[in-house]
């Protein structure tokens, strides 16, 4: 439900990890995302998506820093420095200068301090789960999108049964391979278009000089 409330908010510069059940980090990544009222999309997720494996079976929780540039102890700081001219406003209204406006009420939620409070009366121990969440505002993934709105997928046939310089099977003699169904996959950023066109081209010509011969 946070996603949804945050729905077309679109960061930037900001540290993603998904961490599996264990806490173990399996997918570090630094850049853009955005929320959407399914949960989350952008580059960093979409390369993420790749490394989650079995979702349904196994428990990932994907981590967002929100300020990456700033050690815990330098951003407690700044909150403080922040706080002392804003001591008798609300807390629910004191967040501006930190976060973008559709993140500040699911924010405010997620530290469990009432938004009422004022900013005079929050404790140390409040001000470091601030910290804390700014630092590693936590999601738990319960699914991926439909596969046909995938961008990439992966799996396919074999790369070593594929000669790579013409795209012909190693297997059967005239049979060419091509972009998706082949067992190749990167990061988006335009790598799997290149993928898709420079295996089309090869499959393509070499397909066409062995009909002639």
């Amino acid at each position: 439900p946070e996603c949804a409330q945050m729905q077309g908010l679109s960061l930037k510069n900001v540290g993603v990890k998904a961490l599996d059940e264990n806490d173990k980090t399996v997918y570090e990544d630094f850049g853009e995302l955005m929320f959407t009222h399914f949960g989350m999309t952008g580059p960093t997720i979409l390369s993420m998506s790749a490394y989650l494996k079995d979702i349904g079976s196994k428990k990932y929780t994907i981590s967002i820093d929100l300020k990456p540039a700033l050690d815990r102890s330098v951003l407690d700081r700044r909150i403080l420095s922040d706080f002392s001219s804003l001591l008798n406003r609300d807390f629910g209204n004191s967040l501006s200068a930190l976060l973008p406006s559709k993140m500040i009420a699911p924010f405010v939620k997620m530290t469990g301090i009432p938004p009422f409070k004022k900013v005079n009366s929050i404790t140390k121990g409040e001000r470091s789960v601030i910290v804390e969440l700014l630092k590693d505002m936590r999601f738990t993934v319960k699914r991926t999108r439909p596969v046909r709105e995938a961008i990439i997928t992966s799996g396919g046939v074999n790369v070593a049964g594929i000669n790579p310089r013409t795209m012909e099977s190693k297997k059967i003699k005239g049979l060419f391979f091509a972009g998706e169904i082949i067992d190749v996959d990167a990061y988006t950023g335009g790598f799997n278009l290149g993928i898709a066109f420079s295996t089309a081209r090869l499959a393509a010509e070499n397909a066409a000089r062995s009909e002639n011969e």
